[in-house]
């Protein structure tokens, strides 16, 4: 089936289409949305088919990071070990442009993970993905979406074109700037910058 658009409004979403984005995400379906940096590929955390998905659109790209996107701080502590001190940045910076790498908690699908032992949390400044992350009621499992190799789709035109039969839906909120989240990671002493982005370095310290 070829991909649905919606129209949406980032800070103001209509709840009817919150509700009918998260009936997709239930039913192991794969949906684009924005963020507060650039769009991001979801999909429920403890449907196989929807992961497997992602990773298949995400073979296109060297980005291979998959976060788990929150509403808030409430909840992270199940799914990711996170040091006091981290937790205070988190505090400080949280909702923001910032990913954060921490070792992963054994709730975490190991369908996920592979090999890796790590995680990457956020909690972003978006309205539409913190209302789809509380209407569903666990994290979402959310990544970029790729373009080329080493590139970002912020164009909802192209990548309804592109991805057309790959994804179930696309929240449409327009253009977004080619400007991904700053990533930190902070399972390593001392903490390692993997990638400047969105987020203002300088506030993490």
């Amino acid at each position: 089936m070829a991909i649905e658009v919606q129209k949406v409004y980032v800070d103001t979403p209509h709840r009817k289409q919150i509700l009918h984005a998260v009936k997709i995400l239930e039913r192991g379906g794969v949906i684009v949305y924005p963020t507060d940096t650039i769009y991001g590929l979801a999909a429920d955390i403890f449907s196989k088919d929807a992961v497997a998905r992602i990773f298949k659109i995400k073979q296109v790209s060297s980005h291979k990071l998959l976060s788990f996107i929150f509403a808030d701080l409430t909840d992270i502590a199940r799914w990711a070990h996170i040091p006091n001190n981290v937790y205070r940045i988190m505090r400080r910076v949280l909702p923001g442009k910032y990913t954060f790498i921490l070792p992963a908690s054994k709730e975490v699908p190991k369908g996920i993970l592979g090999k890796r032992k790590t995680i990457g949390i956020r909690v972003p400044d978006s309205e539409v993905a913190r209302s789809l992350v509380t209407e569903l009621g666990r994290p979402l499992l959310s990544a970029s979406v790729p373009k080329e190799t080493d590139d970002y789709s912020t164009d909802p035109e192209e990548i309804a074109e592109r991805y057309r039969y790959d994804i179930d839906l696309l929240l449409d909120a327009g253009m977004m700037p080619n400007v991904p989240s700053t990533i930190v990671d902070f399972s390593v002493d001392p903490p390692e910058i993997i990638r400047e982005g969105a987020g203002d370095i300088a506030e993490l310290y």
